[in-house]
């Protein structure tokens, strides 16, 4: 007989390689197949609700990593929840609607003028349900678990009828008007656009100064003074109509170079640099209320702009008078409105400019800035004109300028419930923290908020016009329109005439003849997805209204959660969430966004069939999201490895368990070694730790706590000197089967903490387990136990490791000094003072196989401690290589080796075990 068949080598069909990227999709047609998700929601039913509200994603393109890590952290989330007590159904969702599916169709050659609009709008369903249905796959590659057969999308028939009711109540409310004011407006998407749909690059502009001649000066200024302005924009000086000023600032009228004007008095030496004055005198000092009503000359046209007051006005650039054009600033427009000034518009939809701007009709607003300044330098009012670059909004999806232009559009106002929301906000918990404030001064900030879109492609503004223009928005057709959408679908309302749309025999007296047309505008897409509490959470039976959680980009402070809390409250009068999480946005290396042109993208697909979703998973849980994620090809290598570490630790627990039957090789725990039990309030300790950690929404620590429980405490040491009883000792001893105890244990406990992270690799795992659930996943999150005496027990183990760091530095010293190679060449002997010395008495343990050494002495306390014994704190460590031979066996220098004829290769010890378990190696003796 072989002395290798006397060995307990674990071994086990567990494979090495972990294949994920075939091997994922094996396990994820298992979960579909057995319909695993449904499965867990029955195991929960009764339990407390816990409901992640999926904000949508827009359905245009393959996922990219922005959306790995949403949706991987919520599904971490919601694994964890449904397996710690709680019924945590999660229903994705998508946003399908607006301008993107428009231009993915012009992109494609479809011409929407070509075509009608129903039919055009069909093709805009089509393709995004064809996005959904990619994003769909790839989400569910990720192993993301969900109601996949049941997402809400934004663009379904039941759908857009309760985001239509709730349109209809803010209406009822009053919060809903048309007014015509300055908004932002993209000439290239030729559509209003929301706050969250701007973003801010540099540009570069004009800087013009411009002189205003005084008409009337209020018998304060002659009328050979003149006004100095300060505008970047001079396509809007056709619009003027206006000057500001602040009430409170002082102003001065000077002569310079003999012409007056007039400027803000701090402002004075700043314009002498400017415009290079020699010669200034101040001529009169006063406020700028002193100036309200005066008038002067349009520097263009033969009308004349008024002299109003305004708190916008400051004076850290500019002259301290603002050029007004209140067609095309919300200051202006607010500002001028108080003075009942005309909200005059001087470019169209494409940003053209019309018959309002004489001599620049038909030039392109932009183009027109030139040719204005020529216009001004040719009358003698343009004083100087400079450039500089600046931060400037831009269309968030063309990346094009927009501009303010004042048109007529449907409105929500804030104003109305501004404080009933801020009071909401207060009650949210905010994850991190700032997010609060953020959201809080947004709100308090912001101003009405523009609800019509000029586009084909979204949820029509239910409204009816009467034949003298009255709109018309009455509980009646709204709740017509709902039902009309929620049975044929919103393309209804381009199918149907206006009369047909009506609640039948419908009558209204600005319609005598009653004929009626309908609004031709689309909603904000911001409204389509800030619907959707009432829409998904108030509608379904499984979820709950308000829901426990949302969790998306930093972005959505103006995007998501800003429409979904106003809307939720102009409605519901409470926040749609009681929790907001926020995360950064995946950056490249060098912290730029990532993006096709840059070509700095790294695809969750490419890493998935290089490396496995386990690993986009892994790394997920790895970052702080916090904040900005900075990611490279470097990061999944070195997650990696970290994956490897977990899978071959776990692999070495399952192939020392294999001839353990949980059901009578369990040792209770009274009956367990002291390291064993310590070995199980550190898994208990883990387990505490995880838990927090996951309830904290914190995956980073999860993830380090489990890698340094693995390496430091399992590897490093449990694991290290088990391989001497486990492999060594005989197959039913009673050391092996303690550890074997706690192996188990730790597999069980590991693999169900791990499994919202890394659900393929934990149900590889169980399936090498003998419990009772196929799946891990319907399983529970292992408990906190806790045992007599324990807190002793870990002081005293705990105590015991720092003794060990002490032995582990003197073997390393040993072995640079050529001492010995491996531990289990050394012989050393412990010189403690007196509280070690009862330390290593109390352990109840071989100190010598903890510390993986072939031979230990404990010198007594009246032993001189030799020089080249290495001190530390309390204790002296000497090395010495071990006098002996090495037994076939253990692989322990002995000086035992043959002491028992039967087997002269092997050590006593050894020859006991053999003998006790391998009679057939008794009977035909050993050999190598």
């Amino acid at each position: 007989m072989r002395i290798k068949e006397t060995l307990n080598l674990g071994k086990t069909a567990f494979p090495m390689r972990a294949g994920l990227p075939n091997r994922e999709i094996d396990w994820q047609k298992g979960w579909a197949d057995n319909n695993l998700y449904q499965q867990r929601q029955k195991l929960n039913e009764g339990k407390p609700s816990f409901v992640l509200h999926d904000g949508p994603p827009f359905a245009n393109g393959n996922i990219h990593m922005g959306h790995a890590l949403n949706k991987t952290s919520k599904d971490i989330i919601v694994r964890y929840k449904s397996m710690n007590g709680f019924r945590a159904p999660f229903v994705p969702g998508w946003d399908t609607h607006g301008l993107p599916i428009e231009q993915a169709l012009a992109k494609k050659g479809i011409k929407r003028k070509e075509m009608s609009l129903v039919d055009y709008r069909k093709l805009c369903y089509d393709y995004a349900m064809e996005q959904v249905n990619k994003q769909r796959e790839d989400f569910k590659r990720l192993g993301i678990s969900a109601d996949w057969d049941h997402p809400y999308i934004t663009l379904t028939a039941d759908f857009e009828a309760e985001e239509i009711r709730v349109f209809g109540e803010m209406a009822k409310k009053g919060y809903i008007y048309k007014g015509k004011k300055p908004v932002y407006w993209s000439p290239s998407s030729e559509s209003t656009l929301a706050e969250a749909e701007i973003e801010y690059k540099d540009i570069k502009s004009p800087s013009m100064y411009v002189a205003f001649n005084v008409v009337d000066g209020k018998d304060l200024l002659d009328a050979d003074t003149k006004f100095i302005i300060w505008t970047t924009t001079p396509w809007t000086i056709p619009a003027n109509l206006g000057i500001a000023v602040n009430p409170a600032f002082d102003y001065v009228q000077v002569l310079a170079d003999g012409q007056k004007y007039v400027v803000a008095a701090e402002r004075l030496n700043k314009m002498t640099d400017l415009l290079g004055w020699e010669s200034v005198e101040i001529l009169k000092t006063f406020k700028g209320a002193n100036m309200e009503l005066m008038t002067a000359r349009h520097p263009l046209y033969d009308r004349e702009s008024l002299v109003i007051l305004g708190n916008h006005v400051t004076l850290e650039t500019g002259t301290g008078l603002v050029h007004t054009a209140p067609g095309h600033g919300e200051d202006d427009y607010n500002a001028g409105t108080k003075y009942k000034l005309p909200v005059l518009s001087v470019v169209d939809s494409k940003g053209i400019m019309t018959e309002d701007a004489p001599g620049f009709e038909g030039v392109y607003y932009d183009k027109a800035n030139p040719m204005v300044t020529e216009a001004l330098e040719k009358n003698g009012s343009l004083l100087k004109l400079d450039f500089f670059t600046h931060s400037y909004p831009h269309d968030w999806r063309t990346k094009k300028p927009v501009i303010f232009r004042a048109t007529a559009q449907w409105f929500a106002s804030i104003d109305a419930f501004r404080d009933q929301i801020l009071a909401q906000i207060e009650k949210v918990e905010f994850m991190p923290e700032w997010g609060k404030t953020r959201l809080y001064n947004m709100i308090r900030d912001r101003g009405d908020w523009v609800i019509s879109r000029q586009r084909a492609w979204g949820v029509p503004l239910p409204i009816f016009y009467a034949e003298d223009g009255t709109e018309i928005i009455t509980p009646e057709t709204i709740e017509r329109v709902a039902q009309l959408f929620a049975e044929h679908g919103s393309n209804v309302w381009f199918e149907w005439d206006a009369k047909d749309l009506l609640p039948a025999g419908f009558t209204h007296p600005g319609s005598p003849n009653g004929e009626f047309t309908k609004e031709k505008d689309i909603m904000d897409v911001w409204f389509d997805s800030g619907s959707s509490h009432q829409a998904v959470l108030a509608a379904r039976d499984d979820l709950t209204y308000p829901a426990d959680l949302i969790l998306e980009g930093s972005d959505q402070y103006r995007g998501w959660f800003n429409s979904s809390l106003i809307t939720s409250v102009a409605v519901g009068e409470v926040s749609p969430y009681k929790a907001v999480i926020s995360q950064g946005f995946v950056l490249d290396g060098n912290g730029r966004k990532m993006s096709k042109s840059l070509g700095n993208t790294i695809l969750p697909e490419k890493i998935i069939k290089q490396m496995g979703a386990d690993i986009v998973r892994l790394w997920v849980a790895s970052v702080d999201a916090s904040s900005d994620v900075k990611v490279t090809m470097e990061n999944f290598q070195q997650v990696s490895e970290a994956y490897r570490k977990i899978r071959n630790t776990m692999r070495f627990m399952i192939a020392n368990t294999t001839d353990f039957d949980p059901a009578k090789d369990t040792v209770d725990y009274a009956e367990l070694g002291s390291v064993d039990k310590f070995m199980l309030m550190r898994l208990n300790a883990i387990i505490a730790s995880c838990k927090a950690a996951y309830d904290a929404y914190d995956f980073a620590t999860v993830y380090k706590t489990i890698n340094m429980f693995l390496t430091n405490e399992l590897s490093a040491f449990y694991l290290d000197f088990a391989k001497d009883v486990v492999y060594i000792d005989g197959q039913n001893d009673a050391p092996r089967r303690n550890m074997q105890t706690v192996f188990y244990a730790v597999a069980i406990a590991l693999t169900k903490l791990l499994t919202p992270i890394l659900p393929h690799t934990a149900e590889e795992i169980w399936s090498y387990l003998h419990e009772p659930e196929e799946f891990v996943q319907l399983a529970e999150m292992p408990e906190v136990e806790h045992f007599a005496g324990e807190e002793d027990l870990v002081e005293t183990w705990n105590a015991f490791m720092g003794i060990r760091d002490d032995v582990l530095k003197a073997l390393e010293t040993a072995r640079m000094d050529k001492v010995i190679g491996k531990s289990l060449e050394a012989a050393v002997t412990l010189y403690p003072n007196e509280a070690n010395a009862a330390l290593l008495a109390s352990l109840d343990a071989d100190v010598k196989q903890l510390l993986i050494v072939s031979q230990l002495t404990i010198a007594d306390q009246s032993a001189d401690v030799p020089t080249e014994a290495t001190q530390f704190d309390g204790i002296a460590v000497r090395v010495a290589h071990a006098e002996g031979d090495v037994c076939d066996r253990c692989r322990m220098i002995k000086t035992d080796i043959g002491s028992d004829d039967k087997f002269p290769m092997l050590c006593a010890r050894c020859a006991a075990i053999v003998t006790a378990n391998y009679p057939e190696a008794v009977a035909e003796g050993l050999e190598k």
